[in-house]
């Protein structure tokens, strides 16, 4: 008999024994105990792993793969045994043990809305009361719909400041805002007027903290028409705010600039989890910003499918996210998602 017939012998009779011992095995304790003689760091087969860099060069896969072969077997035997013991142990159990069918179960808590639906629902209540309708658009937006289509052409700067997360596929995109929803509901009415609010999920690569996350909640609010005007907007504004936030609720607005509407303005509301006084949410201006709005662009206008001549109108993008926190007086935006049942359970 040759060496390495002679150490495959030993392999397969350490096998064998093993095997035989775990058959003797009745209980947990036997059983690990039998793991530790046949599987650990001192028992044989683990010893042929450690001789193996004093065999002969041919010998060592082939041993290698031998002695593989049999901790594999061992370790399913060993699996295979531990489910019968516990299925004996637990039919034992059974018929051994009493179970007192008398005890009352335990309570099926009732679950609730989330907050952001729950103002998402009144968001729709209240711009329902005005008579718009709600329009769903994608969620996965073409470069052309997020960007171009919203007077944001590839050469503009402003593309840079949305932290945009792109696919492997070219020219499809997380949409960064909801504004492209303004495209498709143009494009699907045109050229009859239109009141509508697009809400839905929006992803940015921003920096996590007290009022900023990477996906977030918006809706967009669109009105299209003939003679409509920013005196228009700023009152829809002002009676939505006052209805989500109260009747005292302050509210501002803010000359700014976005490629798709001109004029353009930020609305800013009083901070209700300091009253004005200053705190992380506000960054200690005393004003929370909850929308960005303006009179739609007239290459927006085009792009829809309006004639900018003829029709005017003025759109607003906010986000709920940040509607919640002061609706709700919430310290920090990232409890919205962390699923954290006590938090939840408040609302």
């Amino acid at each position: 008999m040759t060496g390495k017939e002679a150490e495959l012998e030993k392999l397969a009779q350490i096998q064998t024994e093993a095997l035989a011992a775990l058959a003797d095995v009745a209980d947990e304790g036997a059983l690990e105990a039998w793991r530790v003689a046949h599987m650990g760091r001192s028992s044989a087969v683990m010893g042929v792993f450690s001789r193996m860099g004093s065999m002969d060069k041919d010998l060592r896969p082939v041993m290698g793969k031998a002695a593989n072969e049999v901790r594999q077997a061992l370790e399913a035997a060993l699996d295979e045994k531990r489910q019968a013991l516990e299925a004996e142990a637990l039919s034992r159990s059974l018929e051994t043990e009493k179970l007192d069918v008398t005890l009352p179960g335990r309570p099926v808590r009732r679950g609730r809305l989330h907050p952001l639906t729950q103002v998402l629902r009144r968001i729709f209540q209240i711009f329902g009361d005005m008579g718009f309708q709600v329009y769903p658009s994608p969620e996965v937006e073409t470069d052309d719909y997020n960007f171009t289509y919203l007077n944001m052409p590839p050469y503009h700067p402003a593309r840079d400041m949305w932290d945009t997360f792109y696919t492997k596929t070219e020219g499809v995109l997380l949409r960064t805002h909801t504004s492209p929803g303004q495209i498709r509901v143009m494009r699907a009415r045109a050229p009859e007027p239109i009141r509508a609010i697009l809400p839905g999920a929006t992803m940015r690569y921003e920096q996590l903290s007290a009022r900023s996350e990477i996906e977030f909640a918006q809706v967009e609010v669109l009105v299209v028409g003939e003679h409509v005007t920013f005196a228009e907007l700023k009152g829809t504004l002002d009676d939505f705010a006052r209805r989500m936030f109260g009747e005292y609720a302050r509210t501002r607005l803010r000359p700014s600039h976005f490629p798709f509407t001109e004029p353009s303005a930020e609305m800013d509301v009083g901070c209700f989890v300091c009253d004005g006084h200053g705190c992380p949410v506000c960054k200690e201006t005393g004003w929370l910003e909850i929308l960005g709005c303006g009179m739609v662009h007239p290459l927006v206008l085009e792009y829809g499918g309006y004639d900018p001549a003829v029709y005017s109108g003025f759109a607003a993008g906010m986000g709920i996210d940040r509607s919640t926190l002061m609706r709700y007086r919430i310290d920090d935006i990232r409890h919205f998602r962390n699923n954290d049942v006590r938090f939840l359970r408040q609302f």
